[in-house]
């Protein structure tokens, strides 16, 4: 008899005594446990970092797509990018509650996991589709949510599919809640991605008449994020460009930013970020393509002592505060709608 773990252990294949994230190897088998809920998996969201990473490495190839995420998750009973390190997160229903826990559903409510998909038992029987312009992936498959596990009930009024957009990144929007304050100038880097039209709409409201500076891609992404209209600037440029971007921020806000936020999916930004704050800034990075080494030796490199925060994916009332930009922003909804769809379950 297994002894039963609130954070998943009991999971661990490998190696033994390790949390279920940092692990090489989960057991998938899809038997609820008692601390346990059992889920039906009809869609991975994967993170923008992997996903990209896994494209690039399969040059667009569906096909090599699905093998490559089909032998990740055979290998380790999970979907953990072993590039980027990172996961996701899946929509689904609930299939068995174990006997000893007391959740706010019930078998057949379709839900929204919380938690990465990098310590997430899940199995796979098969890939239906892969949508590459929206980062996700339908599937017959099945998945494990441990007692300390979160997640969300999909609510009514939104369709299902922008509701798993919009949570995979909603630790974003609630963290820019609580850092930026009134006046502050506000810098985000991706600001037209997924995570950064939400940031982008929340740093509005929470600086008030700060300035705030939005970094694209490209035109269309401009275009995009015009859409909103709450960036003072949009700068188009290539945020792995770190001098090119701070001279134009210097120039446009007339000085350095108070805060940074990094929402982009490419690597070597660390820099861009740094370089265009104050030195007693702060810098959020939530890019799981950040390498914090990169970020710690280049502040120290440039004597900036800007505090640098860790994006994590989980702040109390992430949830309900993403989704209620959704609600309010029919700007947001159609962008959303457009790039995600509105399928339902």
């Amino acid at each position: 008899m297994k002894k039963l773990c609130p954070f998943g252990t009991h999971r661990v294949i490998e190696p033994l005594g390790a949390l279920p994230q940092s692990a090489m190897k989960l057991d998938n088998e899809m038997v609820c446990y008692d601390n346990e809920i059992l889920c039906e998996v009809e869609t991975l969201n994967i993170d923008s970092a992997s996903f990209t990473q896994i494209r690039q490495a399969c040059h667009d190839d569906l096909e090599k797509m699905k093998a490559m995420i089909l032998s990740i998750v055979e290998t380790q009973g999970k979907m953990q990018n072993p590039v980027t390190g990172s996961g996701g997160m899946f929509l689904g229903k609930v299939k068995v509650i174990g006997n000893k826990m007391n959740p706010n559903v019930e078998v057949g409510d379709a839900i929204a996991s919380l938690v990465s998909l990098s310590l997430t038992p899940l199995n796979i029987k098969e890939i239906k589709a892969i949508h590459l312009e929206k980062d996700q992936v339908d599937v017959i498959g099945e998945a494990i949510l441990f007692e300390t596990g979160i997640y969300a009930k999909i609510p009514q009024d939104l369709p299902p599919h922008l509701v798993l957009a919009t949570l995979d990144v909603c630790g974003a929007p609630a963290q820019v809640n609580k850092l930026v304050q009134k006046g502050d100038d506000v810098l985000i880097l991706g600001a037209a991605g997924k995570s950064g039209l939400l940031v982008s709409y929340q740093a509005r409201k929470s600086s008030d008449r700060g300035k705030l500076l939005g970094v694209v891609y490209n035109e269309q992404e401009k275009a995009d994020l015009e859409i909103l209209r709450v960036c003072d600037e949009i700068i188009v440029g290539d945020a792995r460009q770190p001098m090119a971007i701070y001279e134009e921020v210097i120039k446009r806000n007339g000085g350095p930013v108070d805060i940074t936020i990094n929402v982009v999916n490419v690597e070597n930004t660390e820099m861009t970020s740094i370089l265009p704050t104050k030195n007693d800034g702060i810098v959020y990075f939530f890019s799981m393509a950040t390498s914090f080494t990169k970020a710690a030796l280049g502040a120290e490199g440039i004597a900036s002592e800007a505090q640098m925060i860790i994006g994590n994916g989980y702040t109390k009332g992430h949830a309900e505060l993403a989704l209620n930009i959704l609600r309010e922003s029919p700007e947001i909804y159609t962008l959303f709608e457009k790039r995600y769809g509105k399928e339902s379950l």
